[in-house]
């Protein structure tokens, strides 16, 4: 007889782990000196995904061993991580959030979606916010240059240096958690398409400042990516589904800013947004809102890149201007508008 597990509060003293389990109606008490603590309220229970299941005996009682199940040493780490991440969150640690989320992604088994959404997160606002410092500091870079102060310029090439090798670091990390443990434990459509596309991105920013053949390396990295995931999407995932929708946003801003690719990126912009609104009286109430926002920037980019009059223009300051990112709002150190990227994914609170 198999069961969903919840974990309730009195497992946080276990640290032998020699209390008895019993089930009931479906959940698991956990019991220490006669007394049942009541259940954790229903956002704080432990997904089933991230322990294995039990198979009571006729009493519905069994105790817990090494070969069925590691309270300790398993699912109170990963719980107790996934909320300590949701405290860096709120208090906008984003490094501290990145170090937990990677220890649960390291932990195996596939993530929940909100797990899914925090790692994400997480990443992006670190990685986010030394992108928007690297386009700063090219951009005075390149003013300085225009003056010919070379002793100006040759301090600010060693910081921008020493940013491109934060951005490395980080997108390294990234790229090592998704080859590792995320795309191998990854078992739906969905989420195979989520971190592909995730995969896809942080080549993209790798090859944003890269030269020669690293950057021609990152591209190719990043395209393959990209290309895994639309292969999955289009077989598995609505037109309206958001993870579809933003990987052909950003795809196609890959093409236009990467590989200098217009009318590609036009392209699959337009056939994406064409084909979710053949589909928009059928999108779901829950993903109706993230889904027609990305609609909107799809739409918003294919205005910005069909602009007769300013394509020229436009074009060459997108390269100084930052982006709009998942998680935060685009604070332009220039006037020349940017194309839009996917908006950050929610983490329930």
């Amino acid at each position: 007889m198999r069961f969903l597990l919840e974990i309730h509060d009195s497992c946080m003293a276990l640290n032998s782990g020699l209390c008895s389990l019993r089930f009931s109606r479906g959940s698991l008490n956990l019991s220490s000196g006669g007394v049942t603590r009541s259940p954790l309220p229903a956002h704080l229970l432990i997904p089933i995904s991230l322990i294995k299941m039990l198979d009571a005996d006729s009493h519905g009682i069994r105790t817990p061993s090494k070969d069925v199940v590691s309270l300790t040493s398993y699912v109170l780490p990963h719980y107790s991580k996934t909320f300590l991440a949701r405290l860096c969150e709120q208090a906008e640690r984003y490094d501290e959030m990145v170090t937990y989320m990677k220890e649960v992604a390291k932990l195996g088994g596939e993530l929940t979606v909100d797990e899914r959404n925090l790692l994400s997160v997480a990443y992006k606002n670190v990685v986010g916010t030394r992108r928007a410092s690297w386009r700063i500091i090219s951009s005075i870079e390149q003013k300085e240059e225009s003056k010919g102060s070379d002793k100006h310029v040759s301090t600010i090439k060693d910081y921008r240096n020493k940013i491109e090798t934060e951005l490395e670091k980080v997108c390294q990390d990234v790229l090592d958690v998704l080859d590792d443990f995320l795309i191998p434990n990854a078992a739906t459509g969905e989420s195979k398409v989520f971190y592909h596309k995730m995969k896809g991105d942080y080549h993209r920013y790798l090859a944003e400042f890269a030269s020669g053949e690293k950057r021609k390396g990152a591209a190719t990295a990043a395209h393959d990516a990209y290309k895994s995931a639309t292969d999955v999407a289009q077989t598995e995932l609505t037109p309206t589904h958001p993870i579809r929708l933003g990987l052909a946003l950003n795809f196609s801003v890959f093409y236009y800013e990467i590989l200098n690719s217009p009318d590609r990126a036009c392209h699959l912009a337009k056939q994406a947004f064409d084909d979710a609104i053949a589909e928009l009286d059928s999108l779901s109430e829950e993903s109706y809102r993230d889904s027609t926002l990305i609609m909107q920037l799809l739409r918003d980019n294919l205005t910005l890149w069909t602009s007769s009059d300013s394509a020229e223009g436009e074009a060459a300051g997108a390269a100084d201007a930052p982006k709009k990112e998942e998680g935060e709002a685009a604070k332009p150190a220039e006037p020349a508008a940017a194309p839009a990227e996917e908006p950050a994914p929610a983490a329930a609170s």
